[in-house]
């Protein structure tokens, strides 16, 4: 059973979302994608100053069965990036929701984070998959 932490929002695209005090939107891949992913070997992550829109692929993890999109469930502008992973890939793998984060957003409005599931909601897709 993948671990779905109660405070974030997800995407049906397995994205995970992370409210900050100070605003931005910190994202990610989900556990139950990593662990279908297998080992990372290479995540290729956005330049902070980048715009992102919601649906758009903003990102590649790349392991050692495919490459894989990661899109973004929140438009905004990026303002910081997980530079670790460029050295440590794995580290997506080991902690999806905290070392392995991917970037994080300064969201264009509120309404996009609202209308992730929580995860009530997104453990129940999971089961319907």
């Amino acid at each position: 059973m993948s671990e779905i932490p109660s405070e974030l929002r997800f995407a049906e695209s397995h994205e995970w979302a992370r409210l900050n005090d100070d605003g931005t939107i910190t994202i990610g891949i989900s556990d139950h994608a990593q662990s279908q992913l297998g080992d990372l070997v290479y995540v290729e992550l956005p330049e902070v100053g980048d715009e992102a829109t919601a649906g758009d692929a903003i990102a590649v993890v790349e392991s050692v069965k495919a490459a894989s999109d990661v899109y973004s469930p929140i438009s905004g502008e990026i303002v910081a990036v997980n530079d670790d992973l460029a050295d440590a890939p794995e580290r997506v793998n080991e902690s999806p929701y905290d070392d392995g984060w991917l970037y994080s957003v300064q969201p264009a409005s509120e309404g996009e984070y609202d209308a992730m599931m929580d995860s009530d909601a997104y453990a129940e897709s999971l089961d319907d998959e």
